[in-house]
């Protein structure tokens, strides 16, 4: 499935980000309560710079996947 970014992260005011629900990216998996900022990165990936970007997931026992990111 194709999904706004704001749908699977919250950006808080600080900038960093947080997902909405449990999420897995390159076999790392975490969910809500781990806020991360720019310059992290998950299985190679600093979420801060695809901030309004489109993400292409698929859900797997109430996991959500990380594809792709469209740009």
């Amino acid at each position: 499935m194709r999904a706004p970014f704001n749908t699977i992260f919250i950006q808080h005011p600080d900038g960093t980000l947080e997902p909405r629900q449990r999420i897995s990216v390159g076999g790392v998996d975490f969910g809500p309560g781990v806020r991360f900022s720019r310059g992290v990165a998950f299985a190679g990936i600093d979420f801060t710079l695809f901030v309004g970007h489109d993400i292409e997931a698929d859900e797997e026992n109430n996991v959500l996947v990380i594809k792709g990111i469209y740009k």
